[in-house]
């Protein structure tokens, strides 16, 4: 028993335990999105000073085959592959570079892909090329050596595009995100969906890379037997402070937190133009997820929204937005980076130094907050709205229409969100409605004829699905219905049953 507290641990010793191959396992499974999962990988190919990145879909007719990342950067010798391709390996990163942990090749890469190759070549040595496939790694980190023969056929693959004398070539195999089978336009569909979201993704978290006149980001879509490109586009930048007119003149200003492990931050604070249309401002996320901090790590954006434990998100915040460049510190422990980069945890330290945050005008942090509510709020009144609020779209509903949904009408963020699925139920009932769990239950037996003998998906019919949110909402917002609100809904009830009745009779002839 210890008489009393020791400060200091005392060891007899050491011994050295390497990780278990199923580690590799372990560091693939982080969640990485695709999208987030790509924009590491052309992080890479910043700090490797590459003016030009290529991201390749290769398709073998309907099927997607393989995904390839090609820059013009200075390339890697041997023993830098070595480095690059070693768990957590350390390559002596410059103080402006974008990676940290000397993981993020690995852990994206094998987060969406069976297999990755690395093939290089630098101004003065021949290409060279290593490969974990995952069952490989989990059996002891056995990386493969490529073919020497190999790496010079792929480098030589996409010589001039774009590169030169030197580059790398990140190449995944078994990709997993790809769709299994390819027919019926589902592998068109897929790359459609894909790439669009990618470019949208690469142009907000890169915009300030992108918008200089010497980076260059190109999606590319190629059949690998016929060479036919199907598509080729550049990524153009997002910037989430691109608004044309301000929606306040007295904004942006710059607010100074002093923070005493770190000392002065500046807040570079904007209120959004109300209602604006442009991709700048409603292109990616819920509107309620795009207001708030949006942090930087030299220049590139490792966090698009949120308020950090500052405040809840809210609907009247929506116009406001707050640019962060984060302290050149990589052991900060007020502002630690998810590996990711998608992410900032900030310490209460952040948090409380806000509120005394000042602009030069003296205005607060919160009058800032409060300035932004205002002109959100009296351009609702200008424009006659007083709208009542909604209980949230959840699951069931197009993410698409849910964004819409939540820009335009208020949210009461206490309520469990509503979600809409399909149910075997009585053909004289279009739907069915669960107060406590929040659920729309529509008539699985009405469905193909609501799609029109398409297949169907989580986000299918969108719009009798819209509708019927629409429709629901004091149902979902009273304990009690009373006599008239139930008339309604038997109303809606047999109106929607005659209609897809008609829409099966239709289907028949």
């Amino acid at each position: 028993m210890v008489s009393e507290w020791q400060f200091e641990v005392p060891t007899a010793g050491s011994k050295r335990l390497p990780p278990d191959g199923r580690y590799m396992e372990a560091l693939s499974s982080q969640g990485y999105g695709f999208d987030v999962a790509i924009a590491d990988l052309v992080d890479n190919s910043i700090d490797a000073g590459a003016h030009d990145v290529l991201i390749h879909f290769l398709r073998d007719g309907d099927q997607l085959v393989s995904l390839v990342i090609v820059d013009d950067g200075k390339g890697m010798d041997d023993e830098e592959l070595d480095v690059a391709m070693t768990v957590g390996g350390r390559r002596g990163y410059d103080e402006k570079a974008l990676g940290m942990f000397g993981t993020g090749l690995k852990s994206a890469s094998l987060s969406q892909a069976e297999s990755v190759t690395v093939v290089s070549r630098t101004k003065r040595t021949r290409p060279a090329g290593r490969r974990w496939l995952m069952e490989r790694a989990k059996q002891g980190f056995e990386c493969d050596i490529v073919d020497p023969d190999f790496a010079q056929d792929f480098v030589d693959f996409y010589q001039g595009r774009p590169i030169a004398f030197q580059g790398t070539i990140v190449r995944w195999d078994g990709v997993k995100d790809f769709p299994t089978h390819g027919g019926g336009g589902q592998t068109d569909r897929y790359l459609h969906r894909t790439a669009n979201k990618l470019g949208l993704h690469l142009g907000l978290y890169l915009h300030r890379f992108l918008a200089r006149d010497d980076f260059h980001i190109t999606i590319s879509v190629q059949d690998v037997r016929t060479g036919m490109e199907y598509a080729n586009y550049g990524v153009e930048p997002l910037d989430p402070f691109g608004y044309p007119t301000s929606g306040d003149p007295a904004y942006p200003s710059t607010f100074k937190v002093d923070i005493p492990s770190v000392g002065a931050v500046r807040l570079d604070a904007h209120v959004w133009p109300p209602r604006s249309s442009v991709d700048e401002y409603k292109a990616f996320g819920a509107v309620v997820e795009r207001e708030g901090f949006y942090f930087y790590r030299n220049d590139r954006l490792v966090q698009a929204g949120g308020w950090n434990n500052f405040r809840q998100p809210e609907q009247h915040l929506a116009l406001a937005r707050v640019a962060v460049d984060l302290p050149d510190d990589p052991d900060s422990k007020v502002f630690r980076l998810t590996v990711k980069k998608e992410g900032v945890q900030a310490a209460p330290e952040f948090v409380s130094s806000l509120e005394a945050a000042e602009d030069d005008q003296g205005r607060t942090f919160a009058q800032y907050l409060a300035d932004a509510e205002r002109v959100y709020r009296e351009a609702r009144k200008r424009a006659g709205v007083a709208r009542k609020a909604a209980v949230p779209p959840g699951r069931g509903i197009d993410p698409q229409v849910r964004q819409v949904i939540e820009e335009e009408l208020p949210m009461l963020t206490h309520e469990d969100p509503l979600q809409v699925r399909w149910q075997k139920l009585s053909n004289d009932k279009f739907f069915e409605i669960d107060q406590d769990d929040h659920v729309i239950l529509l008539n699985q037996h009405y469905r193909a004829a609501l799609l029109g003998g398409r297949n169907g998906s989580l986000n299918d019919a969108p719009m009798v699905k819209s509708l019927i949110y629409l429709l629901m909402q004091d149902a979902f917002q009273r304990e009690r219905m009373g006599s008239r609100l139930k008339d309604n809904i038997e109303l809606w009830q047999s109106v929607l049953v005659a209609a897809a009745r008609a829409e099966l009779d239709r289907m028949a002839d």
